[in-house]
């Protein structure tokens, strides 16, 4: 069997075959007068009318038989939103293309050349629709062969590093990328019908906020400064343009975490919040719902899916998870009355992997009680599958939430809970400048203390506050949601997930 390096060189010594005869191997413009879709639906027309047609595409397979060869090509135009079929059956015969141009194509073309081909259709007796060559063009010499259909990237990392040669085999990949696609536009369509308003707002920032969460840090030469990649999608910027007067805007783009990376976690992904002027949580989880409903059918179709062993029905009744009690019902924990000390025993006790803390270790730095309780939720939450939403989180776990008028212990804060894990997460927010500020400050302090994932100190944030701020409800979802509605890690589904150099 031949190397990589010798297949290459092969194909090297016919690109300069193809020079010498004086012929482009990479034209720039072609005269495909339809795509291979187009031709397969207007099939019979143009097959009783013989009407001189040029497809183009990849070669994807070649076999011989005496005096003609077979191709299949496929220039990628089928789609589920357009239909139909990508791949078209070409036959090249030397009684049409003459000695020396039959004997020309043997010599220079390869499976994975973009090839141009002119001619008529016709359905062989076996029934295959088929173009008939009467001219063909180069398009474009590939340099190196496609993968053997049946033993070529078998391995995972390998598929995610060269994803375009796993969208050529794997008509599914294709399709999850176009699903992706989907999702994020009928999100779009829906707050769009709904008043919302879409903004761009900055992406690197002197003061990350909006989540508890590690950033990335880089550096402004202009103004030699080092800055932040953002960690929310805008959060302070659009609550900055509900003091402005604005009632409903949204956002959709990309954010940054430098943190762990599982099946669930990314570092560099697609996030969308939207902030509602004079609603609160309670609207806002009506909203939700209905959102994930509309995309959901949109993308895919149906309210039923299979995620994680899960059998989840968006389309049933949604239920209300009280955070105090779930943690109680699964691990015997009151938190309301519980010390640092005994939840760091249940952890222990329950197996439970936190990261800054071990039953042998003990505490590192940043560890505390809010990082403890989080990690209790995070063993609960598996259990349950959802819809749903998750309420009545303390205040020491959301600086961001309006407080209860009721209960000031808890906050107005919602989290969508589907097949074991939180899928977008909203609340009433804060405008009190003055309790902000106090919320602040008490970040700063476990921030000071090695909590490296505490909010930041926002002056120039609390200082809008101060210039009066409606009530609002916000929400925030991540792809994270696509990639459990599509039941795959979250990096299968990105088309071109970050890998570590080779």
């Amino acid at each position: 069997m031949s190397t990589i390096e010798e297949l290459r060189k092969i194909r090297l010594e016919k690109l300069e075959k193809l020079q010498h005869a004086g012929l482009l191997a990479y034209p720039a413009k072609t005269k495909r007068t339809h795509t291979i879709a187009e031709a397969l639906e207007d099939f019979e027309k143009l097959e009783k009318s013989k009407k001189v047609i040029v497809l183009a595409g990849r070669i994807m397979a070649q076999r011989g038989h005496g005096g003609a060869t077979f191709l299949d090509i496929n220039d990628g135009s089928a789609s589920l939103t357009t239909g139909g079929s990508g791949k078209i059956q070409v036959i090249i015969k030397q009684d049409k293309v003459g000695e020396k141009g039959y004997q020309f194509f043997l010599d220079v073309f390869d499976i994975a050349d973009f090839v141009e081909v002119k001619g008529t259709l016709f359905t062989t007796k076996r029934g295959e629709k088929t173009l008939e060559a009467e001219d063909y063009k180069m398009l474009s010499k590939a340099l190196l062969p496609l993968p053997e259909k049946w033993h070529g990237l078998q391995d995972t990392e390998e598929k995610l590093r060269k994803r375009y040669l796993d969208i050529i085999f794997n008509p599914e990949v294709k399709q999850m990328i176009e699903k992706r696609t989907i999702f994020w536009a009928s999100m779009r369509e829906f707050l769009v019908k709904k008043g919302f308003l879409e903004v761009e707002t900055p992406v690197l920032e002197t003061v990350p906020g909006g989540a508890d969460a590690r950033p990335f840090i880089t550096h402004h030469n202009a103004l030699d400064i080092d800055v932040y990649l953002r960690i929310s999608m805008g959060e302070l910027w659009q609550k900055k343009l509900m003091v402005a007067g604005f009632e409903k805007t949204f956002e959709i783009g990309r954010q940054f975490r430098n943190e762990g990376m599982d099946s669930e976690h990314l570092q560099d992904y697609t996030q969308m919040e939207f902030y509602w002027a004079y609603a609160d949580y309670e609207q806002g989880m009506k909203l939700v719902e209905e959102m994930y409903k509309y995309v959901a059918k949109k993308t895919f179709g149906t309210l039923e899916f299979k995620i994680r062993g899960f059998e989840i029905d968006l389309g049933k009744k949604w239920e209300k998870y009280d955070y105090t009690s779930t943690i109680a019902k699964y691990t015997g924990v009151n938190i309301d009355e519980a010390s640092l000390g005994e939840i760091e025993k249940a952890i222990t006790k329950l197996g439970i992997k936190a990261e800054g803390f071990s039953a042998q270790g003990g505490p590192a730095s940043g560890w505390n009680i809010t990082r403890a309780i989080d990690n209790l939720w995070k063993y609960c939450r598996k259990n349950i599958s959802g819809p749903g939403f998750l309420i009545n989180v303390p205040i020491i776990m959301e600086p961001l939430a309006k407080r209860m008028e009721k209960n000031p212990k808890l906050v107005q804060r919602f989290q969508v809970i589907l097949a074991g894990s939180e899928n977008g997460k909203g609340y009433s927010e804060l405008n009190d400048p003055i309790d902000q500020a106090e919320r602040f400050a008490e970040q700063q302090k476990l921030r000071d203390k090695g909590d490296q994932e505490a909010q930041r100190y926002d002056k120039d944030f609390v200082e809008a506050l101060e210039h009066g701020m409606p009530p609002t409800c916000g929400f925030g979802v991540s792809e994270r949601l696509f990639s459990f509605l599509m039941d795959k890690p979250a990096r299968d589904c990105q088309i071109f997930p970050l890998m570590r150099p080779k």
